[in-house]
């Protein structure tokens, strides 16, 4: 058991040692970087972040990857601030569960495509992502929306408690369940297993097919309500809303610990990967670095500690 909690946890505590160098980093160029009001404002920016890695670490578990999620967060944005254009704005409550609705049908469309027909995850949701783009682009011509966020996205996104930002709050809500899917249900046992030998858990009587399913569903889904909740930040949906989020959503996966091939990964090491690259793209902006500059370091740092990650599994191993 303590080799296992080992392998688990050891990327998780280097993840989280990033973290704090680079806020000492911060706090050394700039003191008002360690300031409360500036490190709540990281966390409300790296919670939209932090909902669709919750449902991307669902996917890459299963040693899949899913690429639609660009457009999913667009459409998913576009949904939650259209309802009001559409129906008028006694409906506006009912922004946000379209969106997911949205979110989980591309999901299922996904699951449906990877279980049954058997292509490659990377082909078929890169392929969706093409068709939700191509639908979103018809309905706005290609113009930027014209709705405007409601007042229930801008209360999710952009309104505190007690000082703490609801984006934060509802991010820790989507945590706890990630959690408990992965570690207290059959689903979650049936993830790690298929992650590991998808063949064994099948001949062993799981219905992989539906897990597969089931965990595009929820990839669509946190991507769509994390495009709803970008939409009441910005105060509008606008084309491409998306796009910014594939690689990093990956990458604070992996970073966090969890195996591009799948069977291994905390969620804990997601959340110390999602704040990891958040304060990254923040000092770097407020150091003014160039953006060629940013992707040379952004890049080093993925590739390091990758390395690091490897050369401890081909240890423990």
């Amino acid at each position: 058991m303590t080799r296992i909690l080992n392998v688990v946890d050891r990327p998780v505590v280097i993840a989280f040692c990033f973290v704090v160098v680079l806020l000492i980093l911060g706090g050394m160029y700039n003191q008002q970087f360690l300031s409360a009001l500036y490190l709540l404002q990281q966390l409300r920016v790296a919670s939209f972040l932090g909902i669709i890695a919750s449902g991307a670490m669902v996917v890459i578990l299963l040693g899949h990857i899913d690429l639609s999620i660009p457009w999913v967060v667009t459409i998913g944005g576009i949904t939650a601030t259209a309802v009001a254009g559409w129906w008028g704005a006694q409906w506006t409550a009912l922004g946000v569960p379209l969106a997911v609705a949205c979110g989980a049908l591309v999901g299922l469309a996904n699951g449906l495509g990877v279980a049954f027909l058997r292509i490659p995850s990377m082909v078929f949701t890169l392929g969706m992502n093409a068709v939700v783009q191509g639908m979103v682009v018809m309905y706005t011509g290609g113009n930027a929306p014209p709705d405007q966020a409601t007042p229930i996205l801008q209360w999710l996104a952009v309104r505190d408690t007690l000082s703490v930002p609801h984006a934060v709050i509802v991010w820790a809500l989507v945590g706890v369940l990630v959690i408990v899917a992965l570690n207290r249900t059959p689903f979650g046992r049936y993830v790690y297993a298929m992650g590991n030998t998808e063949r064994v858990t099948y001949l062993s009587g799981i219905s992989t097919r539906r897990i597969l399913i089931i965990a595009f569903v929820v990839s669509g889904t946190c991507s769509a309500f994390a495009g709803a909740m970008l939409a009441g930040y910005a105060g509008k949906a606008y084309q491409a809303m998306g796009d910014p989020y594939l690689l990093p959503a990956i990458a604070a996966v992996v970073l966090g610990g969890t195996s591009i091939l799948g069977g291994r990964g905390n969620y804990l090491g997601t959340v110390a990967g999602v704040i990891l690259i958040t304060l990254l793209e923040s000092i770097l902006s407020v150091m003014q670095i160039s953006d060629s500059a940013r992707q040379i370091i952004y890049g080093t740092m993925i590739i390091v500690m990758m390395l690091v990650y490897g050369r401890d599994r081909r240890v423990e191993g």
